[in-house]
């Protein structure tokens, strides 16, 4: 089996998406990459979570075709392969219909840094793309949903906020793991249903002070960072 270590790691990202209630049915999906190996396993499309083994993960090149398995990829695999390939420091995408993040992706707006929690993960607002053209939707739908992301991140860089709104879709995290962006998906969808809250109970909510955002931030991610223990 190539890959084993990965598509376990793809896997067992897939299902915490499941036990933390970010996924109804067969919504949503996660896939991560070998950089070395050029290779990307990736939840195969329409398969309950409950079924889905370590051998049901579906690997592909870096051009998004199957190198290994029996199932058909995720629809959403063309969105991965453009994340990976536009930015090296990415090793795992997670994609989701989270609730409250989708509503703010549905809605087209960015959700602001309202506090602290969003500030310890998102070094700014979560952005949102732009809508894709109906000619963008007819022809590589999904592609072209990665490239609007990577538009959007090629300013911002996908370091320092790891999750993007699509707009009219749904949102998409990713880290340097698998399991990173099941993470990043799962503090996006809290943060997203914090701020909607925040608005309604003050809807002239402002963003925080910056040197706030930049306190909370820095000291978890930052060079002098000193959040948790020593590594």
């Amino acid at each position: 089996m190539l890959v084993k270590d990965l598509r376990e790691q793809v896997l067992e990202a897939n299902l915490e998406l499941v036990r933390r209630g970010l996924v109804l049915y067969t919504f949503g999906n996660v896939s991560g990459i070998s950089r070395p190996d050029g290779l990307i396993a990736i939840k195969p499309s329409g398969v309950p979570y409950e079924s889905m083994s370590v051998e049901d993960m579906v690997v592909t090149d870096l051009e998004g075709r199957i190198v290994e398995g029996k199932l058909r990829p995720s629809s959403d695999l063309p969105t991965h392969v453009e994340l990976y390939k536009r930015f090296p420091g990415i090793g795992g995408v997670a994609h989701t219909h989270s609730e409250f993040a989708t509503a703010w992706a549905q809605a087209c707006r960015p959700i602001p840094c309202f506090g602290t929690t969003h500030a310890d993960y998102f070094y700014g607002a979560v952005p949102v793309t732009a809508s894709l053209t109906a000619e963008e939707i007819a022809t590589a739908y999904e592609k072209n949903t990665g490239l609007a992301i990577c538009r959007r991140f090629d300013e911002l860089g996908t370091e320092t906020i790891p999750a993007v709104l699509v707009a009219g879709h749904a949102p998409f995290c990713w880290g340097e793991t698998p399991a990173d962006a099941s993470h990043n998906a799962v503090i996006l969808e809290s943060v997203a249903r914090m701020a909607y809250y925040t608005i309604g109970i003050n809807s002239e909510a402002p963003a925080i002070p910056r040197e706030l955002h930049d306190k909370h931030y820095l000291r978890k991610h930052g060079s002098k960072a000193y959040y948790g223990q020593a590594k």
